[in-house]
């Protein structure tokens, strides 16, 4: 079974067990998005590619960690053997700091808002990366929303302000205002991620009914033209109930514009716990259409520094995955 399709497999399934010796210091947690408030997730690689999965007690997939990063992965009756990567922040090689671990919004795949959470001072958040700092190579930055959007923004750029020092590639994933990106990129910030979440407008409603899906498409387009092509993502979750059709719709409109997609297998948790995943043969079609998109408009994965498309742990990845 070559990487692409093992992935899938295991993007289908998005846990594991994990046993051996002790492996604490290879386990990642996460603050923001679906997998907040978990058990924490480790990322196993081979050879260059990576996947990360949560864990699990009770998964069809084991991790059997031998010692100092050397592990094996049983699933489907083989096994596989590789090593756990050792995260910076969140994930390998970056400094992925949410600032805000909060969110006055209740998007229904989110549990961020069922989770107590707190805004990480200016001083804890340079505490962070100077922690990591011999082993990462960019900094990513994304946050929940305390008060409000234009108070949340407002408190990140005094962030970036203060961990400009680092001299590391700075990416940011914030909800935005209109003027988000002339204010990032003014501070010399190299990527921005702004998440469109769904493939369509009406499932984007359902899902964010306090959010404006146009207002998102709108400064995704600016940002392109501050940032340049490739150097700006979104998420577009898969499994939310759109068609095949309606992700390769939205893919194209994406990708024609400059904007790389950051496709997301759905993680069922908060309202939409019970929802199945979805499957490794469908996660592999939509990778086929991605690629394609990517490879007409002359985009490239491998070009990304900082956030999701250069970790590659969560997404099938074109290019980082083949």
């Amino acid at each position: 079974m070559q990487w692409r399709d093992l992935k899938a497999h295991l993007l289908e399934i998005g846990t594991t067990r994990l046993s051996g010796v002790s492996a604490d210091e290879y386990i990642a947690e996460s603050t923001a998005g679906p997998g907040a408030g978990g058990k924490g997730a480790v990322f196993f690689s081979m050879g260059t590619h990576r996947v990360k999965l949560a864990l699990n007690a009770t998964s069809p997939i084991e991790i059997i960690h031998r010692g100092g990063g050397i592990a094996d992965l049983y699933f489907d009756s083989s096994m596989r053997s590789g090593r756990l990567l050792q995260p910076g922040l969140h994930c390998p090689e970056q400094a992925f700091i949410t600032v805000t671990e909060r969110c006055v919004f209740h998007c229904r795949y989110c549990q961020v808002p069922n989770h107590p959470g707190h805004r990480k001072s200016i001083e804890e958040i340079i505490s962070l990366i100077e922690s990591v700092r011999h082993r990462v190579k960019a900094i990513a930055i994304t946050s929940g929303v305390l008060k409000n959007i234009e108070e949340e923004e407002v408190y990140v750029l005094e962030v970036v302000r203060n961990i400009l020092q680092f001299n590391l590639p700075i990416g940011v994933s914030i909800y935005p205002t209109e003027q988000t990106p002339d204010r990032l990129h003014s501070l010399g910030v190299v990527e921005v991620k702004f998440n469109i979440e769904a493939a369509t407008p009406r499932i984007f409603g359902s899902m964010c009914p306090d959010l404006d899906y146009d207002l998102i498409w709108g400064v995704l387009e600016r940002s392109v033209k501050l940032f340049g092509k490739g150097r700006v993502f979104s998420n577009v979750i898969i499994g939310l109930g759109e068609t095949d059709l309606e992700m390769e719709q939205c893919i194209k409109r994406l990708t024609s514009r400059g904007i790389l997609p950051v496709l997301r297998p759905l993680n069922p948790v908060a309202d939409l716990a019970g929802t199945p995943r979805p499957s490794a043969e469908r996660l592999k079609k939509i990778f086929s259409v991605h690629q394609r998109a990517l490879q007409d408009t002359g985009l490239d994965t491998r070009q990304a520094l900082t956030m999701c498309t250069n970790c590659a742990g969560c997404d099938l990845v074109p290019w980082r995955d083949e």
